[in-house]
C-alpha cells in the first residue's frame, strides 16, 4: 500500500511540475511570438526638432535617387526598423510647417523602410511608428535627400525666361518704327506743296495760248493779214474771170 501511495505521490509532483513549467514559460513565449501578432508602439532614435539639413551626425544626407517616390523640389525622409523581424503598421509624423502625414504604404524594397516628403526646409517635430514583430524601442531615420540649387534651378530658369524676353522685344520695335512713319509724313507732305507751283505754271500756260501763238504773234494781226489775203486772192479771181469772158 506504501507503494502504491508513493507512485500516486511520485506521478502527482511530476504532472505539477510540468504544469508549474508551462505556466512560468509562457509569459516568455508570449513575449517573444505573440508580438509577431500585435502591434506596439516605438519612437524615433533622432533627437527632434530637425531638417533634412540638419548636420549632426544623426543622419546623412543622400542624393534624390536614395529616396525613392520622392517629387521633385520637395525634401525626402527615409525611415528605417533596425533588424528583420519587424515591419512599419503604420508612420505617423509631422512637419512644421507641412502638418500631420499618416503613412500606411511602405518599400522599397520592404515594409521595413518608409519613404515620406515635406516641404524643402520643413522641421521634424514628431515621428511615432507603429510596428509589427520584434521587440524595438526605438527606429531610425536612416538618411535624407534634401532639395538642391541644380533640382530647383530647371522651374526657375523656365518661369523666367520666357517672361522677359517677349516683355522686351514687342515694347521696343513699335517705338523704333514710329520715326520713319513722320517721314514718310514729311515727305507727302513735300510734294503737295510743290504742287502748288506746277498750278501756278499751268496757269500762265493757259492765258498765254488765248494770247499768243506760238510765236508770241497777236492773234488779231494774224486774222487782219489772212483776211487781207484772202480778199487780195479772191479780187484776182474775179478779175482773170472777167478778162477772160471779155476775150
Amino acid at each position: 500500500m506504501d507503494y502504491c501511495l508513493m507512485r500516486t505521490l511520485t506521478r502527482v509532483g511530476a504532472l505539477s511540475a510540468v504544469a508549474a513549467a508551462a505556466v512560468f514559460s509562457a509569459p516568455a513565449a508570449a513575449h517573444a511570438t505573440g508580438s509577431g501578432d500585435d502591434s506596439y508602439t516605438v519612437q524615433l532614435r533622432q533627437e527632434l526638432p530637425r531638417t533634412a539639413t540638419t548636420d549632426d551626425g544623426g543622419a546623412p544626407q543622400e542624393g534624390r535617387d536614395e529616396c525613392p517616390g520622392i517629387p521633385e523640389g520637395q525634401d525626402g525622409w527615409h525611415f528605417v526598423l533596425p533588424g528583420n523581424s519587424s515591419d512599419f503598421v503604420k508612420l505617423t509624423v509631422t512637419f512644421e510647417p507641412g502638418g500631420q502625414q499618416v503613412v500606411t504604404d511602405f518599400g522599397p524594397p520592404s515594409d521595413k523602410h518608409a519613404y515620406v516628403a515635406s516641404q524643402p526646409g520643413a522641421e521634424l517635430t514628431s515621428a511615432v511608428a507603429e510596428v509589427r514583430g520584434g521587440d524595438l524601442e526605438l527606429f531610425n531615420l536612416s538618411h535624407t535627400c534634401p532639395v538642391t540649387d541644380d533640382s530647383a534651378e530647371p522651374t526657375s530658369s523656365a518661369s523666367s525666361e520666357p517672361s522677359e524676353e517677349p516683355s522686351e522685344e514687342p515694347s521696343g520695335t513699335p517705338s523704333t518704327e514710329a520715326s520713319p512713319s513722320a517721314e514718310d509724313s514729311g515727305d507727302s507732305a513735300s510734294p503737295a506743296a510743290s504742287s502748288s507751283p506746277s498750278a501756278a505754271a499751268g496757269g500762265g500756260s493757259t492765258e498765254g495760248d488765248l494770247a499768243e501763238t506760238g510765236n508770241g504773234a497777236p492773234v488779231g494781226l494774224i486774222s487782219g493779214v489772212a483776211a487781207a489775203l484772202l480778199a487780195a486772192g479772191g479780187y484776182l479771181v474775179f478779175r482773170r474771170r472777167k478778162a477772160a469772158g471779155q476775150g
